[in-house]
């Protein structure tokens, strides 16, 4: 049973990543989209609404409790950050061109761009084994590596799942001390990045707080 949910899993990912801007193929030049839409409403690709369902969340709300499965197939709270700035980058899959960019840009930000004591979150559905083969072929051990592959849950808890794949959106959030979401660009254009320079921006500032 879980090989052929995990067979099933994988297909329904594949199908998406050429659906959703996460093909394989070459990308000369990933564009960067400073817009962004509201959580709960459509992103684009290539033109064709793609419908965000779940409980939208917005700046100043708190940042859901979910509970999410890390790299080594622990259950993590999204409480336990509290205390901490966070900066949480969301995508449809790591095992993508634009979705591994966007991840690259998280682990390659210096200390400058984003201080140590900032926590740097990944979450995708992906499944927790690809989050281990990933961090040990870039060495980005500081990301800490979320998965939703079980039922959705942040997705549906913030208004960031994709309807029809059941993917997750490509946006980042950044989350104060408090557990209160500061700043959220949902990209509108899923085959697009999130301005990833302005959220380190917001990360700095409030953290400085």
């Amino acid at each position: 049973m879980y090989i052929i949910f995990h067979r099933l899993f994988i297909t329904t990912i594949f199908l998406g990543f050429s659906l959703y801007g996460c093909a394989f193929h070459s990308i000369p030049e990933i564009p960067i989209s400073s817009e962004s839409v509201s959580a709960g409403t459509v992103v684009t690709r290539a033109g064709n609404e793609k419908k965000l369902i779940g409980s939208p969340v917005a700046e100043g709300d708190q940042l859901p409790s979910t509970i999410l499965v890390d790299r080594v197939m622990r259950l993590r709270t999204l409480d336990e950050f509290r205390g901490k700035t966070v900066l949480i980058s969301t995508a449809p899959s790591l095992d993508t061109q634009i979705c591994e960019r966007q991840t690259q840009m998280l682990g390659d930000a210096s200390d400058k761009e984003l201080p140590k004591d900032i926590v740097r979150v990944m979450i995708t559905r992906d499944l927790p084994f690809a989050y281990g083969r990933y961090a040990e072929e870039t060495g980005f051990f500081h990301i800490t590596y979320l998965s939703d592959y079980q039922d959705a849950a942040f997705g549906k808890q913030t208004g960031l799942l994709i309807e029809d794949l059941r993917l997750l959106a490509r946006a980042v959030i950044v989350v104060d001390k408090n557990g209160t979401i500061r700043y959220l660009q949902i990209v509108p254009e899923v085959s697009h990045l999130p301005d990833m320079d302005k959220a380190f921006s917001v990360a700095r500032k409030i953290n400085a707080e």
